[in-house]
Order: structure tokens, then sequence, then C-alpha cells
């Protein structure tokens, strides 16, 4: 509360002489305010949930090429990052003595987006109805999380592999960039691939590249005991 103190300046009783005033005002109850408000907005106010991406990370186990492409052939799609930026991709086994089975492409709409968005049709669609059905409030949080779970689990989606080449100090090779990889994530979430995972790199794909750069003049040299 606030409080007026009056002070009698007078001498001896003298009239004439003005009256000093003195507020005081008590801040106590402001703060009591103060702190139940911050409670208050403590406990109403919803936090923003982090945004994570799920990767699955190689493993330290050492695992042949064979047993890296186990999946169907028709669903396997690999991605190769190499130098420069550069991104590469071959569908299904690699075939070694045929250097075209690699096709150079780019991140972006124009590149390795089409491919994936063309593979993967029937999941996009789904997760596309899905949705919008949760824009229309058709479905709650938690069965719009489970469905698109699901979605994404759909028969016959491909199976995405991303192997970055590493930097090489004898041959000088500065090999792909955190960017790099980075990007072929992003386009794992907007072509909405649910089965996909960064697998070590082999000799069987270097040697893709490197065929690829030469046009298919290591094609006579292929040994394939030193590529798994």
């Amino acid at each position: 509360m606030a409080e007026v103190e009056v002070k009698d300046s007078g001498k001896d009783g003298k009239k004439g002489k003005q009256k000093k005033m003195k507020i005081h005002v008590d801040f106590t109850p402001m703060v009591d305010m103060n702190m139940l408000l911050i409670t208050f907005f403590m406990f109403c106010t919803t936090l923003s949930k982090p945004q994570t991406m799920e990767i699955s990370m190689p493993t330290n186990d050492k695992v042949t090429e064979e047993e890296q492409n186990k999946v169907k052939e028709s669903e396997a799609i690999t991605i190769l990052l190499g130098d420069n930026d550069r991104v590469f991709y071959y569908l299904g086994q690699p075939k070694y003595e045929d250097y075209t089975s690699l096709v150079e492409s780019s991140y972006g709409a124009d590149g390795i987006r089409a491919l994936l968005l063309d593979r993967n049709k029937t999941v996009v669609d789904k997760v596309k109805t899905l949705k919008e059905r949760k824009k229309r409030e058709e479905i709650d949080e938690v069965t719009y999380d489970s469905l698109m779970t699901e979605a994404k689990k759909t028969k016959g989606s491909p199976v995405v592999m991303i192997k970055a080449k590493l930097p090489d100090e004898e041959t000088g090779s500065k090999g792909a960039t955190y960017r790099n990889l980075v990007d072929a994530l992003d386009e794992m979430i907007i072509c909405s691939i649910g089965r996909y995972a960064i697998v070590d790199i082999t000799e069987g794909d270097l040697f893709l590249m490197e065929n690829y750069e030469k046009k298919g003049a290591l094609s006579d040299q292929i040994d394939t005991s030193k590529l798994n």
C-alpha cells in the first residue's frame, strides 16, 4: 500500500511554513502478483517440441556389400556422396562391369528428389492424404503419428542406403562434406522415405565412381573379390 507521511517543517508553531509530504509505496503485493503470473504461465504454456530426425547410423561390425544388399533389388536405391558436392546413385545391385549403371545426379527437385518421389509415389500419396485429414481435424495427433509410421512402411516402398566418400590424404580426395549428408537426409524427409540408413562406403562403390570418371576404362580390370 501507499503511505503518505506529512512532516511539519514549521518551528515553534509558526504558521505560513509549507509542509513536506513523503510518499512511500509498498511493492510487496506487486512482487507476489508477478510470481503468481509467472507460475500461471509456466503451467499453462505449451512448450514447443524439438524437431528431431531419426537416423540409422552405421554399425561397428564389419558388413560385406553382399550383406548390405539383402533387400529386394527392385526396392534398393544406393546414393553415393562424392567429392565436390557430387552425388550419384544406382538401383538394385551394383553392376561393376557397366559404368553407366551409376548415374550422376544432383540435390533438389531436378535431381535425386525426382527419382525418390517417383519410386515412393504410393507412400507420398498416403502421407499427403493423412496431412489433409489432420488439417481438417479428422484425426488426432496420436492417430496421425501412428498412421504416418505405418504408411511409410508400405510394402514395396524403396529402401535407400546413403554412403559418403571419406577424405583420402594419399589421393588428395576431399570426400563428401557434412552438408552433403544433411542435404541427402533432407531429401529422405521431403520424399517421405521411411526406410533409409547411413552405410559405410565399400571398395566396390569407390570403384564404381572411379570407373564412371574414366568412362568404363577399368571394366576390364575388375576383381570382384576385392570389391566386397
